[in-house]
């Protein structure tokens, strides 16, 4: 019962008490009328009620940031008797409780300028009321759904990190090697096996020789590490870091590059693109839903030798922090005849325009020891800095 309705009822009844202490018979007629139709209301509304089912329509298109998303709604409603008023209430994460009516099963509205990310539709129901808005009833409609709204990325025809140590006349290097072994397990040794397969460790510790099993194992050539990390963002820092990694990924699977996507989040997920026609719509989801809620730094990922990051022909690590152990591990990785980049989103930029504490000593040192450095600061042309239209110093303003 709503609040009118209780209004209502405790109207009908105080008339019909007065009308008994007073004796009017006049006030008969309107304390009746009050309670009938508050029992016609409670009558319609049990009426009303019956098996539903929501059905949700937003187009076969993929949405993008900024967009507008319409949504159709379509209520499939066996009942006895027709709703006076028919709401669909919707809770969806990151938006405000949206109610929508539904006439003749039928609803619409509008999402107009959803930023990235994925929106889960967690609590649905229908409300339901009579035409004097007396009663009403509240039905569940188990109806989960999830939208993915897209970064917006750019096309590269070149990449900045193509310059540099890492060109020869105007051309890129490419070092191929698509496997590699890893150590899979030990074993006795057996006669005429070469001594250079020992594992010494562990014929140490069992006082005969044993010999390392090893397994062939695929290399990805370019690994791109999105650095999640919590408590740096500042404004649409991350949502700029999400578009770098996006944009890098769809350049190098267009190329036909089997490539690495590793967001480095609360729960580190990571997708393998292949081929352009069947891996990239996976890691774009993930990009979709990327959140900055990570609490271990990029540099710890760069620290584990067996992990598919460092195993990666070629590096590239998109990040909003510059410490001084992500600089000596990139430049280490370089050393090691492995290449590396990075990509540098200035978060104190997305604040008060200011980009703190001088960055010119990191990235400088980069810059020598053969890491090409993009840095994107708030309004920047992203095609601009990561295609390598100007290839300019990475500590430039």
């Amino acid at each position: 019962m709503t609040h009118r309705g209780r209004a209502v009822l405790g109207l009908g009844l105080l008339t019909y008490v007065a009308a008994r202490a007073f004796g009017s018979v006049p006030l008969y007629p309107v304390a009746l009328g009050l309670l009938f139709a508050v029992a016609a209301a409670w009558l319609w509304v049990r009426l009303a009620q019956g098996p539903m089912r929501l059905h949700r329509r937003v187009g076969d298109e993929q949405r993008y940031e900024g967009d507008d998303v319409e949504v159709e709604l379509t209520l499939e409603h066996d009942a006895q008797l027709p709703p006076a008023s028919l709401v669909v209430v919707e809770q969806v994460s990151g938006l405000p409780e949206r109610h929508t009516p539904v006439d003749a099963k039928h609803g619409r509205y509008t999402l107009t300028g959803l930023r990235r990310g994925r929106y889960q539709f967690l609590e649905v129901r229908a409300v339901l009321e009579d035409a004097f808005g007396l009663q009403r009833a509240e039905i569940p409609l188990g109806s989960p759904w999830t939208l993915l709204v897209y970064p917006r990325l750019v096309e590269l025809d070149r990449l900045f990190s193509e310059g540099g140590t890492y060109a020869q006349d105007g051309r890129r290097l490419l070092l191929r090697r698509p496997s590699g072994f890893d150590l899979h397990s030990v074993r006795e040794y057996e006669r005429g096996e070469s001594l250079r397969k020992v594992h010494w460790p562990s014929t140490a510790k069992r006082g005969e020789l044993m010999v390392k099993e090893l397994e062939d194992a695929p290399r990805d050539e370019v690994a791109i590490l999105l650095d999640a990390e919590a408590g740096l963002v500042v404004g649409e820092s991350f949502d700029t870091q999400v578009r770098a990694a996006g944009s890098l990924l769809l350049a190098q699977a267009r190329r036909g590059r089997r490539a690495l996507l590793v967001i480095n989040g609360a729960q580190r997920t990571a997708q393998r693109v292949h081929s352009y026609e069947t891996d990239w719509r996976q890691a774009l989801d993930l990009l979709a839903a990327a959140e900055a809620d990570g609490h271990a730094p990029a540099a710890a990922l760069l620290g584990e030798d067996s992990g598919p990051v460092s195993r990666a022909l070629e590096l590239t690590v998109v990040t909003a922090s510059l410490s001084h152990l992500l600089v000596e591990r990139l430049l280490q990785r370089t050393l090691s005849q492995h290449r590396a980049s990075l990509v540098f989103v200035d978060p104190a930029s997305f604040g008060n325009g200011s980009s703190g504490r001088s960055l010119q000593p990191e990235l400088l040192r980069l810059q020598a020891g053969g890491v090409p450095v993009a840095v994107l600061r708030n309004g920047d042309d992203l095609g601009a800095k990561l295609g390598g239209a100007s290839l300019q110093r990475a500590a430039d303003g």
